[in-house]
């Protein structure tokens, strides 16, 4: 047996441990940006979406691509040049300045007036329209989420796995029992891939597996 899972794939912890209730508050995700303590960031993008972007496209044009808790992804690049419209969705106002900076894209901004305190941050092309807003709790996001599916709409989520005992998070552990529990009555889910991410990183933190698992999600009609 290694390390990171057991004969039947990724261990299952029943008992969250240090992590009972607790969240990132909206102050601590923006503190994050404020002094770019953002290691979660990936400058070269999320290699699951680079493997399996063609599975979440599935040979489709014009299609509107939804990025949750966008950060200043460099992911959301890659659709958008492909001709699809983008959509994000970030509390940091700073995160989605910096994806514009970052890519020299020219945006234009203005309030959402539905939503107080919102706004749009849309390129003047007009196919990257991110929204400075909360979408925070997570049975919420589940249900937005899948209020937001259409027939053959594909969402692709990752989630990590270790001891939650060991470690109280950010990151945080959601089990696949908490997926089915979220999606299951909505979606079908399909375990794409699991990959051992063990570094430095989560050696210090006091965990001795760290993986990553990639979910497919179809809506049920």
């Amino acid at each position: 047996m290694d390390r990171s899972a057991d004969a039947a794939g990724v261990l299952e912890h029943s008992d969250v441990g240090a992590q009972k209730n607790r969240v990132v508050t909206e102050e601590e995700w923006l503190q994050k940006w404020e002094m770019h303590n953002i290691g979660f960031h990936k400058e070269q993008g999320h290699p699951f979406l680079q493997k399996y972007l063609d599975v979440l496209l599935s040979g489709r044009s014009g299609l509107r691509i939804f990025f949750p808790l966008c950060g200043k992804a460099v992911d959301m690049k890659w659709p958008a040049d492909m001709g699809h419209c983008v959509v994000g969705v970030e509390v940091s106002e700073q995160a989605l300045k910096e994806f514009f900076a970052e890519h020299s894209l020219p945006y234009s901004e203005e309030p959402v007036l539905e939503i107080p305190g919102a706004k749009k941050l849309q390129s003047t092309s007009g196919n990257i329209s991110l929204y400075c807003c909360s979408i925070y709790d997570l049975s919420s996001y589940a249900s937005l989420m899948i209020s937001l599916m259409e027939e053959n709409s594909s969402y692709l989520l990752v989630t990590v796995s270790y001891d939650p005992n060991k470690h109280k998070g950010p990151p945080f552990y959601v089990p696949e029992s908490e997926i089915k529990s979220l999606f299951g009555s909505h979606c079908e889910i399909k375990r794409l891939e699991e990959v051992d991410d063990f570094s430095e990183r989560p050696r210090q933190w006091g965990l001795d597996y760290f993986l990553k698992v990639l979910y497919l999600l179809k809506l049920v009609s």
